[in-house]
C-alpha cells in the first residue's frame, strides 16, 4: 500500500539503486501466462525475460501440475534466478503465470513479490497484477476491520481478500465481484486449478495481449514476450474485457459498464519495448513519428542530432529524417552498469553520469548538437549530460524532448516522483533551460503527441488516452489520495481550533 521510506541513496530503503534511476519514470510491471504446455514454467521464465524492461526489482512464477501449485519468487533480475535448472524443475505443470516487478506500492521485500497466491475453500488461486489500485488503502482498512490479515504491503493482496470475502459461488463470479470494488488501473493474469484468466480495467490503461503457441494459450503484457517463445499474436484483450481460458478454449466476458478507453500514452513514449505492437501500433514507428512531429514543431539550426540512449534513439531518428540532419551516436551507453550499481564513496559521486553514458567526442567536438530524450523528470541527469557534451567540445547544446512536460504524478502503476519533485511542475520551459544549461529547450506539444499516435489532436472533453502525467486529467477517482488530503485538512482544522 504505502511506500516504505526512501533512503538518501535509494528508494524505499534500498541503498543500491543506480543514481540515474531517480531521474526517469519507472516502468510498472510485466505479466505473463501460459496455459496447456508441458514446459509452461520455462516458457513463462522466457516471457518474463522479454518483459524485464517493465520491472527489474523482482520476479515470480506460480505453476500448477494438476495436483498442487508451486511458487518461486525471488528478488533480482529474471536471469539471476530463473535460468537455474533446479528452479525451473520445481515449477512443474502445464500452466503457469509470472510477474516481473518494479514496486509502485509496497517495499522491495520478498513477501511483496508476485504472483500472489492463496488457498480458498474451492482451491488455490494465484494472481499477478500490472498497474496500481487507487483505492487500495481504503480497501485494506475496510478489510482489516472485517478481520482480514494482510501478509504484504502490495495493493494486489487486496484482490485476494476481496475474493475470499465475496458471496459464495463460482470462482469467476467471485473474481468479478472483487474487481468491481477496486479503482485504478490493472492488467491481471490469474490462475486457478482449472482456469487461466486475463483481465483489463474498464479504461484499459495498462496493456494485455492474447497469443497462441501451437495449441497453448498465452497472455502477456507486450507482444515482444510472445516473440521470444515463438507464439503468435492473436489480439489485444480489450478495455474492460475478461478472458477465461480452459481446456475448452477461450471465453470472453464483459463484466463492467462500457467506458471510453484511456490507454496510457506514455507506453508509446517510453515504457513499451520498441519491437512491441501496442493497441494496434508498432512502438518503434510511433516513436519515430514522435521525433518527426518534434522536428516540425521546434527544429533548430544544428549540425547533428544526438539521441540520449537508449530510449531517445527512435525519436532522434525520426527528428533527423524530418529535419534533414545527420544522426550520430554522440553518447555511448554502458549496458553493463545495471540498475543496482553501488557507488563506492561520495568522493567519486560526481562521476556518476559516466558510469552509464559517455561522450563520443569525435561526433561532438566543435559541432552544434541537438539532444533528443524521451522526458525530463527531475532534470538532474539532463544537466549532467549537457555538461558532458560541453566538456566534449560541443559548440552549442540544444535539447528537444519527445513528450510534453511531465507536470503531474502518475497513480496508475508508474513510479513517479511527487509533483513537487517534477521539475516541469515548478519551472517554466525557459527556467528549465537555464537549470540544465542548454542553449534552447523545447518539448513536444500534447497535440503533437496525439498526432504521432494517430489522433488529429487531443480533445480536452474526451481524450483518447490517459495523459494525466502531462495534463493532470486523471480518468478515475483517486480515492486514497483524496482521503489522505481530507484527513490532513481535518487535522489542520483541529490544530487551529
Amino acid at each position: 500500500m504505502t511506500d516504505a521510506p526512501t533512503s538518501p541513496t535509494g528508494r524505499r530503503g534500498i541503498a543500491t539503486t543506480h543514481p540515474f534511476d531517480d531521474d526517469k519514470l519507472h516502468e510498472e510491471c510485466g505479466v505473463f501466462g501460459v496455459f496447456d504446455h508441458p514446459e509452461a514454467g520455462a516458457l513463462v521464465a522466457l516471457g518474463l525475460h522479454a518483459l524485464q524492461h517493465r520491472g527489474q526489482e523482482a520476479a515470480g512464477i506460480v505453476s500448477f501440475d494438476g495436483q498442487q501449485f508451486a511458487s518461486e519468487r525471488h528478488i533480482g533480475l529474471v536471469g539471476d534466478t530463473f535460468t537455474r535448472p533446479s528452479v525451473i524443475e520445481r515449477l512443474r505443470g502445464n500452466r503457469a503465470i509470472g510477474h516481473t516487478r518494479y514496486a509502485t506500492t509496497g517495499g522491495q521485500i520478498l513477501r511483496n513479490v508476485q504472483p500472489m497466491f492463496a488457498e480458498f475453500a474451492g482451491g488455490g488461486f494465484a494472481v499477478a497484477h500490472n498497474g496500481n489500485l487507487t483505492n487500495a488503502r481504503t480497501l485494506q482498512r475496510r478489510l482489516q476491520s472485517l478481520g482480514s490479515i494482510f501478509q504484504s504491503t502490495s495493493d494486489t493482496e487486496s484482490i485476494i481478500h476481496l475474493i475470499a470475502m465475496s458471496q459464495p459461488g463460482p470462482l469467476i463470479d467471485r473474481f468479478i465481484e472483487a474487481l468491481r470494488q477496486i479503482e485504478g488501473a490493472y492488467a491481471l493474469v490469474a490462475m486457478s486449478e482449472k482456469k487461466m484468466i486475463g483481465c483489463r480495467d474498464p479504461l484499459g490503461v495498462r496493456p494485455l495481449v492474447l497469443g497462441k503457441l501451437d495449441d497453448s494459450w498465452v497472455l502477456a503484457s507486450e507482444t515482444c514476450a510472445l516473440d521470444i517463445i515463438g507464439a503468435h499474436f492473436v489480439r489485444d484483450i480489450e478495455a474492460g474485457e475478461m478472458v477465461v481460458i480452459t481446456e475448452d478454449g477461450v471465453e470472453s466476458l464483459r463484466p463492467f459498464q462500457p467506458m471510453r478507453s484511456r490507454f496510457c500514452i506514455f507506453e508509446y513514449v517510453y515504457f513499451a519495448r520498441p519491437d512491441s505492437n501496442v493497441e494496434g501500433r508498432n512502438v518503434y514507428e510511433v516513436r519515430k513519428r514522435i521525433g518527426a512531429e518534434l522536428a516540425r514543431e521546434s527544429s533548430v539550426p544544428v549540425d547533428v542530432v544526438v539521441p540520449v540512449p537508449d530510449s531517445g534513439v527512435p525519436a532522434a531518428i525520426g527528428y533527423a529524417q524530418e529535419a534533414g540532419l545527420p544522426f550520430e551516436l554522440g553518447i555511448i551507453r554502458n549496458h553493463y552498469v545495471g540498475r543496482t550499481f553501488i557507488e563506492p564513496t561520495d568522493s567519486i559521486r560526481h562521476m556518476g553520469v559516466k558510469l552509464k553514458h559517455n561522450a563520443n567526442r569525435s561526433m561532438i567536438e566543435g559541432k552544434r548538437i541537438v539532444l533528443i530524450d524521451d522526458s525530463i523528470v527531475r532534470g538532474t541527469t539532463s544537466l549532467k549530460i549537457v555538461e558532458m557534451m560541453r566538456d566534449a567540445g560541443a559548440a552549442e547544446v540544444h535539447m528537444r524532448i519527445a513528450s510534453p512536460p511531465t507536470t503531474d504524478s502518475c497513480f496508475y502503476g508508474v513510479d513517479t516522483p511527487e509533483k513537487s519533485k517534477l521539475i516541469a511542475s515548478r519551472m517554466s520551459v525557459e527556467e528549465m533551460a537555464r537549470f540544465i544549461k542548454v542553449d534552447s529547450l523545447a518539448f513536444l506539444s500534447i497535440d503533437g503527441l496525439y498526432r504521432a499516435v494517430g489522433e488529429p489532436r487531443r480533445d480536452p472533453n474526451a481524450p483518447r488516452y490517459c495523459d494525466a502525467c502531462f495534463t493532470g486529467d486523471y480518468p478515475t477517482r483517486l480515492t486514497d489520495r483524496q482521503d489522505t488530503e481530507t484527513v490532513r485538512q481535518l487535522s489542520l482544522l483541529a490544530e487551529v481550533s
